[in-house]
C-alpha cells in the first residue's frame, strides 16, 4: 500500500504538469491605432511591446494573454504631435508610461474567429472590452490578428474637442513560436 502512494502523487503531477497551456515567444507584434482629426484619419503607432501569451483553443478557459506597450514609442509620423500625445493633457508617459491589457476569458465563434475579453488599462484607468480576433496556427508557431475601437475620453486622454474624434480604432497583430 505504501509503495502506492507515491505512485499515485507521480500520476497527479505529471497529469498537473500536461494539463498546463505552454507559454509562446511573441516574435513579432504590431500595434496600429486611427483616429480622426479636423476630418482627417491619422494613424499611429506603439511598439515595446511586452507580453506572455498561453493560448490554447482546445483549453481556453486555462489560456491566457498580458500585454504592454511603452507608450514613449508612440509615433504619428510627426514629432511635435507626438511630443504633444506624451504629454500630460493625453498620456502623460512620465507618470503613465505603459497601456496594458490582460484577459479576462476568452469565447470560439468559428473557425478560426475567437473574441477575448481583457481589462484594458491606459492611465490609472481600467475598462473591460471585448477583442474579436483570428487565430491561426503555422508550423513553427501562430497569429493573432484583432481590432477594437475605444472612447479616448473613458480613458482621460485629451479632453474635449470639437475637432478631434473621440473614437480611436486599434489593430493588433501578434505572432508567436511554439
Amino acid at each position: 500500500m505504501k509503495r502506492i502512494y507515491p505512485l499515485l502523487l507521480f500520476l497527479f503531477f505529471a497529469t498537473c504538469t500536461f494539463a498546463q497551456v505552454k507559454e509562446q515567444t511573441v516574435t513579432k507584434s504590431s500595434v496600429v491605432f486611427h483616429i480622426k482629426n479636423l476630418g482627417f484619419t491619422v494613424d499611429g503607432t506603439l511598439a515595446g511591446f511586452k507580453g506572455e501569451v498561453k493560448f490554447d483553443p482546445a483549453d481556453l478557459a486555462a489560456s491566457s494573454i498580458t500585454a504592454s506597450v511603452d507608450v514613449n514609442t508612440i509615433d504619428t509620423d510627426n514629432g511635435t504631435r507626438n511630443d504633444h500625445l506624451k504629454s500630460d493633457n493625453y498620456f502623460d508617459v512620465a507618470k503613465y508610461p505603459d497601456i496594458s491589457m490582460k484577459s479576462v476569458s476568452f469565447k470560439h465563434n468559428s473557425g478560426s474567429n475567437y473574441t477575448g475579453t481583457f481589462s484594458l488599462t491606459i492611465k490609472d484607468k481600467t475598462n473591460t472590452i471585448a477583442v474579436p480576433f483570428t487565430y491561426t496556427e503555422s508550423v513553427s508557431g501562430a497569429e493573432f490578428k484583432g481590432n477594437f475601437q475605444i472612447q479616448r475620453t473613458t480613458y482621460g486622454v485629451g479632453g474635449k474637442s470639437l475637432v478631434m474624434s473621440n473614437d480611436v480604432k486599434v489593430d493588433i497583430s501578434i505572432t508567436t513560436t511554439k
